[in-house]
């Protein structure tokens, strides 16, 4: 997130449990642990690519798809809503609105709802596009959207958070005077974060959707960053980061809350690291991180918290003291959050600039366990925002403007 304009802050994704291999419908995963019931085990191959854009400039943000049974829903900078073939790559439906698309979609059982910069929110059919609804906020919708038992949840750039029935009607809103791409999600019926007290305005809190109180307000002044991360949550602790951007390096403070009271439990800190990755714009990189709405969102697997950090390393954390578990350094930046899947976890890592131990742009799996290289696959562009994975499926997108869909091979 962006120093006093933007905060990247909760988010929901929701895996739909009733099958085996599960869908991904929302962001980030279950309680946004960045991962998946499912178990897709490397070695992966490319069931289908294609370029969804002619451009010669670099794309600096993909936005997250979702995917219900077999099709992958996404939205675009170009205005559109689109709907593909898991499988064939076959476009389903377009949807075109009247602004870019930088939202991260829900889909349920009926409908798929996405937000526009034309300050519209979207309710769509799942089978066809059709429109079923709309509801005109009061400025552009750049967000993650969650859906509970009985509404619909958004946030507007520097305007509300929005509640609205399954129908579209407004049920409440609260103010959101400051931040821009925010993120959350809701757990228990609590909207983790949400925008603070607007005699706050540089907070993030746990609000009660029911009782429509605050649990606890974190004031972001007390953090010391320009950038704070969607949280991940288990049992009744929440994990996070923040970044700040020193002269020459970039500082990474990692935190373990009480979800319910907002205590700190413990604050790890780490200082950037490039090793054999050679010299980067460090101020042009950390401004492209911070268009990608998942940057430094966290993957939990077991007793471990797991950040890709922008960095040349990966990190393990243990859940209940923030001590490091484990390290891992490329050669290569990271250019994409990680995303766990049984014992494994995948991202991206850019391309190496050390003339000695080359390698181009590629898909990176690790233990998740130990830190182990297991596989990689070298891909067209770095991956943009975390790999999507759906039954035996895996998505991503490229800065190369690439579309992958990547399937299990045993």
């Amino acid at each position: 997130m962006l120093s006093s304009v933007v905060l990247i802050a909760g988010w929901a994704v929701l895996l739909s449990g009733c099958s085996r291999r599960s869908d991904w419908v929302m962001f980030r995963g279950e309680q946004g642990r960045g991962g998946t019931s499912n178990v897709i085990r490397p070695p992966l191959g490319i069931k289908w690519k294609l370029k969804i854009q002619e451009s010669e400039e670099p794309a600096y943000a993909f936005n997250n798809p979702v995917v219900l049974k077999d099709t992958i829903f996404f939205g675009s900078t170009d205005g559109n809503m689109y709907a593909l073939d898991i499988k064939s790559g076959y476009m389903r439906w377009v949807y075109k609105t009247r602004g870019a698309i930088n939202s991260v979609p829900f889909a349920d059982e009926e409908n798929v709802y996405i937000g526009s910069n034309d300050g519209n929110l979207y309710a769509l059919s799942r089978e066809d596009g059709s429109l079923i609804w709309s509801y005109q906020a009061d400025s552009t919708i750049q967000s993650t959207i969650s859906k509970t038992d009985d509404s619909i949840i958004f946030v507007s750039d520097g305007g509300h958070v929005f509640a609205l029935s399954p129908d579209g009607q407004e049920q409440y809103k609260l103010p959101n005077p400051v931040w821009y791409y925010f993120t959350f999600q809701v757990y228990k019926n609590v909207l983790y974060f949400a925008p603070g007290p607007v005699e706050q305005p540089h907070s993030m809190g746990a609000y009660d959707l029911k009782a429509r109180e605050y649990l606890f307000v974190i004031d972001t002044a007390m953090l010391d960053a320009v950038w704070y991360s969607f949280p991940a949550l288990k049992d009744d602790y929440l994990y996070f980061s923040t970044a700040d951007y020193l002269i020459d390096e970039w500082r990474f403070d990692y935190y373990g809350y009480n979800r319910l009271t907002g205590r700190l439990l413990w604050k790890s800190t780490e200082y950037s690291d490039f090793g054999a990755a050679g010299y980067y714009d460090l101020d042009a990189l950390f401004n492209n991180n911070m268009k990608l709405l998942d940057y430094l969102a966290p993957s939990l697997w077991k007793d471990l918290v797991i950040y890709t950090s922008g960095d040349a390393v990966v990190r393990a954390l243990d859940l209940d003291t923030g001590l490091i578990a484990w390290r891992k350094r490329f050669n290569g930046y990271t250019t994409s959050a990680p995303t766990v899947a049984g014992n494994y976890v995948y991202f991206g890592i850019s391309e190496s600039r050390d003339p000695d131990s080359y390698s181009g742009p590629r898909l990176v799996c690790l233990s998740a366990k130990t830190g182990k290289l297991m596989w990689e696959l070298e891909i067209e562009g770095n991956i943009l925002s975390a790999p999507v994975i759906a039954q035996d499926w895996m998505v991503f997108g490229t800065d190369r403007n690439m579309f992958y869909v990547l399937e299990a091979l045993f």
